[in-house]
């Protein structure tokens, strides 16, 4: 029996041949006959590998003419090909998957191929699943190739980041789709993994979280501009979260407030916003914040929140800040009683988790002294400082009668350094307020301003010229009122009279015995009469004041803010000059006359000798027209003009009954 041998001698010269060739690459080096069959083997598939590959790469591309780049993209393993992308037509799709099929030497023929069809609406993504790597999806425009489109992105991508094109050729793609797709992919850049930006015909969405603060700025710099022909979607950008989170209110002299440190969300932001008009009162607001996470778990952001500007209202210039799961307060409090009000506070009001830091407070002097009456839709709130307990209540009774349809609430605080003749100025500029359909009277040391909105175009005007001469001695005021009402159209005398009696018909004018104050239910009546006088140039009011009932004795009648101005302004006892001028009029009377003097009776004045008739009736009249003047004013302070409205002389007045007359003349 025969056997082989691998001697020289016994292996075929196409062996040897062979073998040698293999020994000279390197590959063998003395090996059995199987190992020999088993690299044959190998070298031969890799020879048809390599053909498949040329044949198929041929066939690919043939597929890119008349295209921006082939269409068709076919992969080779072993004798396995496996077609990709999408084909222009049907019938081009059939001939190369065809053709394909017919590659010699193939075992498989895996169709991934599709047809560019028609979408809409057109819609592509990118998402940033991992630092390195950018996925798109969807669909990618048919005229523009995949290369180009990825050349077009390279520069947009995050950094060490590559692109996997997901995407299918379409139709229907937007106009400038390339520079859209490259705004949308370089957000990714300020964003953390897990980002995914898309675009929707020519709306792009973006949504993921900032990676940092200034990456958090620059994609609301960025996204301020979208590409030419784009609007945004839905923008749902995450800020970034910081280890410092910190939070502060800092309050100016004026009263204006700066918000700074940082806002987890545009929700927090607006409730933040919302404390703060309310804490201002009216004042600007300087909104510093920015946007970051980080407040730690377990505190409530909203009750620390409050707990700020609960604290910051106590200022009259200062700071509230929270750092460091930490609230302090330092600056100027309103007054002394606010400095044991802050200490209060943060020692027995601190919301769960916040420890309590520094009070660091002063009481000065109140300077500028600041006073604020704010009108309202519905109401009007006091804010500030008041020299004491009766000016506070002077005020409000004055206030109390004028806005009586309004709730007023008083916010303010007692101190000392209220100007000279506050009371006075406040006198003088309470009534002008109450002619405004909105507005705000403010205070600053002697310097007094009124802004806001007049029914009443003529009654703004008259209110900037008038005001400011009722100023006392030492102040100045400055006048902001606008009105939005339009001129009234004109209407003839017999419109204009009977419009009068319907507006007046079961409101009669009544003021108290012996009063010449108007009272509450008085200004709708007489409201109404002003927007009459203005629709009815043509024609004057005049007003006729009526009597007291017969045997009704009139009560006293005062004003305290006036009362509280006039005792500001009277003249103060003249004081002895010397100590020599006090002992010359102590020694002009000796001890027996002082004596004498207290032993005396106390003598009784005699009273005063009854009025005639005559002149109780003239008394009567007077205050009749007192009453008749007290309306025209109000008449003019709402707008009707001077000589437009008037009580006129000689006329008799009308009874208790009858109350106020008003009629129109021509």
């Amino acid at each position: 029996m025969s056997t082989l041998s691998s001697t020289p001698s016994q292996v075929p010269p196409h062996g040897r041949t062979f073998r040698s060739r293999l020994i000279r690459a390197g590959l063998i080096a003395g090996l059995p006959l199987l190992a020999l069959i088993a690299a044959a083997t190998y070298f031969g598939m890799l020879r048809v590998t390599e053909r498949l590959e040329r044949e198929a790469a041929a066939i690919a591309a043939a597929t890119g003419e008349g295209q921006p780049e082939p269409w068709l993209r076919v992969s080779v393993a072993g004798r396995d090909l496996t077609a990709t992308g999408e084909a222009p037509e049907a019938s081009q799709r059939e001939a190369v998957v065809g053709r394909l099929a017919a590659i010699d030497g193939i075992r498989r023929l895996t169709d991934r191929t599709g047809v560019i069809e028609e979408v809409s609406p057109f819609v592509w993504s990118v998402e940033r699943p991992a630092a390195g790597r950018v996925e798109a999806t969807g669909s990618r425009p048919a005229e523009v190739g995949a290369f180009e489109l990825a050349q077009r992105l390279k520069p947009a991508l995050p950094r060490d980041a590559t692109l996997s094109d997901n995407a299918r050729a379409a139709r229907g793609a937007p106009r400038d789709f390339p520079d859209a797709a490259a705004f949308a992919v370089e957000r990714l850049q300020d964003l953390t993994t897990g980002a995914v930006a898309t675009l929707n015909d020519t709306v792009i969405s973006i949504r993921g979280e900032a990676a940092s603060l200034a990456a958090y700025d620059a994609l609301r710099t960025a996204l301020a501009t979208p590409p030419q022909g784009y609007t945004l979607g839905t923008i749902e950008i995450t800020p970034p979260v910081v280890g410092d989170f910190r939070f502060g209110v800092s309050r100016r002299p004026d009263g204006s407030l700066e918000l700074n440190g940082h806002v987890a969300s545009e929700s927090a932001r607006e409730e933040i916003r919302a404390a703060a008009a309310e804490a201002a009162e009216g004042a600007a607001i300087d909104d510093r914040l920015r946007d970051a996470r980080g407040l730690p778990p377990g505190i409530d952001g909203p009750a620390l929140m409050r707990f700020v500007f609960q604290l910051a209202g106590l200022l009259h210039e200062g700071h509230v800040s929270y750092e460091g799961e930490v609230v302090s307060i330092e600056g100027n409090a309103l007054d002394a009683g606010a400095v044991a009000e802050a200490q209060t506070l943060m020692r027995d009001a601190r919301p769960p988790g916040i420890a309590a830091g520094r009070v660091a407070l002063s009481a000065r002097p109140i300077v500028p002294y600041v006073l604020r009456i704010r009108r309202g839709s519905d109401s009007v709130t006091v804010s500030g400082h008041l020299p004491d307990r009766a000016t506070r209540e002077a005020l409000l009774a004055r206030l109390n009668p004028r806005f009586f349809r309004e709730s007023i609430h008083d916010r303010t605080r007692l101190a000392d350094g209220a100007p000279a003749d506050l009371g006075a100025a406040l006198a003088a500029a309470v009534d002008p307020l109450s002619t405004l359909a909105s507005g705000e009277l403010t205070i600053t040391g002697t310097s007094l301003r009124l802004a806001g909105t007049s029914l009443y175009p003529e009654s703004a005007a008259r209110l900037a010229r008038s005001l400011p001469k009722a100023m006392p001695a030492g102040w100045n005021a400055t006048v902001a009122v606008t009105s939005d009402a339009a001129p009234s159209a004109t209407a003839d005398m017999g419109p204009c009279g009977q419009r009068l009696a319907e507006r007046t018909a079961g409101h009669p004018l009544r003021f108290a015995p012996g009063s010449t104050a108007l009272a509450p239910e008085f200004y709708p009546v007489l409201d109404a009469v002003a927007a009459l006088a203005r629709a009815c140039p043509a024609e004057r009011i005049e007003v006729v004041g009526h009597l007291d009932p017969v045997g009704v004795k009139p009560k006293a009648q005062t004003d305290p803010v006036a009362d509280e101005a006039a005792k500001e302004t009277a003249p103060k006892p003249a004081k002895a000059d010397t100590k020599k001028d006090a002992k010359a009029n102590k020694g002009s009377k000796g001890k027996a006359e002082t004596k004498q003097e207290a032993a005396k009776p106390e003598t009784k004045s005699e009273p005063k000798p009854e009025k005639t008739e005559a002149e109780r009736v003239e008394a009567s009249a007077d205050l009749a027209r007192a009453r008749a003047l007290a309306v025209v004013d109000y008449l003019q302070k709402a707008g009707v003009p001077l000589e437009r409205a008037a009580a006129p002389t000689g006329v008799a007045p009308l009874s208790d009954r009858q109350g106020i007359g008003l009629s129109l003349r021509s």
